[in-house]
């Protein structure tokens, strides 16, 4: 399973393809890829979340035995984790590159807003790894949680960064309170990804932006 970042337009798309049978094999490859396997478990994870991913997604999705995937990964936190960092790395960072890369803040943060309903449409049944991969409050997904919680902690600062730029170069009021209004946005963000979840169209996402930019004076 590859995931492939396709421009057309200002639209980035992120497709999903399954391009090798994802039957288990009896043991490990000799040809095991440990990238792509973890490539594939991000996908499982991103789908069905952590406390809803079983080993037996993992390991078909991978096509390994239950004891190569321990052998590979740990346990299915740490696979879970790397997952997430490897979000973070790629899917992840388009929304965040849109925001850095725009030549003012105003512009940055609507193609963060646009880029973020793409990812939340890319795949079904839709939403962000990073805002719904655990949402349940269990003693076992605590360390999950947390690695959740620090990456979303990044994902704010970003968008503080990017405003403080802004308010440097003259493009925010000198009295902006950025922490507050980063935190504004990543609220937008969580917005988006849940209302994918729940099945709202790329339009309806759409209608978000406007009334969001609004509160930037």
């Amino acid at each position: 399973m590859a995931i492939v970042l396709a421009r057309e337009g200002q639209l980035i798309y992120i497709n999903v393809t399954t391009e090798r049978n994802l039957m288990a094999p009896r043991g490990r490859p000799r040809s095991f890829d440990r990238d792509l396997a973890l490539e594939r478990a991000m996908e499982v994870f991103w789908i069905k979340g952590y406390d809803g991913a079983q080993l037996s997604d993992l390991t078909a999705a991978i096509g390994i035995t239950p004891p190569s995937f321990y052998a590979a990964f740990g346990t299915k936190e740490m696979a879970f984790r790397e997952a997430v960092d490897l979000y973070v790395a790629t899917v992840g960072s388009v929304p965040m590159r849109a925001l850095e890369d725009a030549a003012t803040v105003r512009n940055g943060i609507r193609s963060m807003l646009a880029r973020s309903i793409d990812v939340a449409l890319s795949t079904k049944p839709g939403g962000c790894l990073l805002i719904l991969g655990v949402v349940n409050c269990l003693p076992d997904n605590r360390a999950a949680r947390k690695h959740l919680f620090r990456a979303r902690r990044k994902t704010v600062k970003l968008i503080a960064t990017r405003l403080e730029r802004g308010l440097r170069e003259g493009e925010l009021p000198v009295d902006t309170d950025v922490a507050q209004l980063a935190a504004f946005y990543h609220g937008i963000l969580q917005a988006i990804s849940f209302q994918a979840r729940d099945g709202a169209t790329r339009a309806e996402l759409q209608a978000l932006i406007e009334p969001a930019l609004a509160v930037l004076k």
